[in-house]
């Protein structure tokens, strides 16, 4: 199991703004169409990874806390599906299904929206404002697999509760460990 650390980006960047196909619903969707009026995150997740599987029940549960509160939720798989089948659409959706994901689950088929982002590693998360400026970029709690630590989503939760609280986001952050994503050769 690799340790690829996520690159962190600027703070105060713009969302690089994507259209891609959501394997839930079947349908395209924009950024534009998922972003809130609050705070937006996008997550780069994939289906085989040990580090994804490790904070999934977490991850549901606290995306459902906060759907309830105004704020979104899109998730994005960008690896190679031709090595790594187990991450297609098709399996994408059985995912989704499976662990009740109520959020869109994207395919970036050409990996161009990762690389937008600079995503380095599955998990990877990013937290955008309102105005879909970077406010949070980094991992969801310290939490791996086999470190023994409870799996709370302690860090996402403190940049979103801030944000709701209508306070700064603390710019001390942590990046996020995972598995690498799987770039096409």
């Amino acid at each position: 199991m690799s340790a690829t650390p996520s690159n962190m980006l600027p703070l105060g960047i713009a969302a690089p703004v994507f259209t891609l196909f959501d394997t839930v619903s079947g349908n395209t969707l924009s950024l534009g169409e998922l972003k809130s009026a609050l705070a937006t995150v996008i997550m780069f997740l994939c289906n085989h990874c040990p580090y994804v599987k490790h904070i999934n029940s977490e991850l549901v549960s606290l995306s459902n806390n906060y759907l309830l509160k105004g704020i979104s939720f899109i998730g994005i798989s960008s690896n190679d599906v031709e090595n790594y089948p187990e991450d297609s659409p098709e399996s994408m959706k059985l995912t989704a299904e499976e662990l009740g994901y109520k959020f869109p689950y994207l395919f970036d088929e050409s990996q161009e929206v990762a690389k937008a982002y600079k995503a380095a590693c599955t998990p990877d998360f990013y937290v955008f404002d309102k105005d879909l400026k970077l406010v949070y970029r980094g991992q969801f709690d310290d939490s791996r697999p086999g470190n023994g630590m409870a799996v709370t989503g302690s860090d996402i939760r403190s940049a979103l509760d801030n944000i709701l609280a209508g306070k700064h986001v603390s710019q001390e952050q942590k990046p996020s460990i995972g598995c690498n994503i799987k770039w096409k050769c």
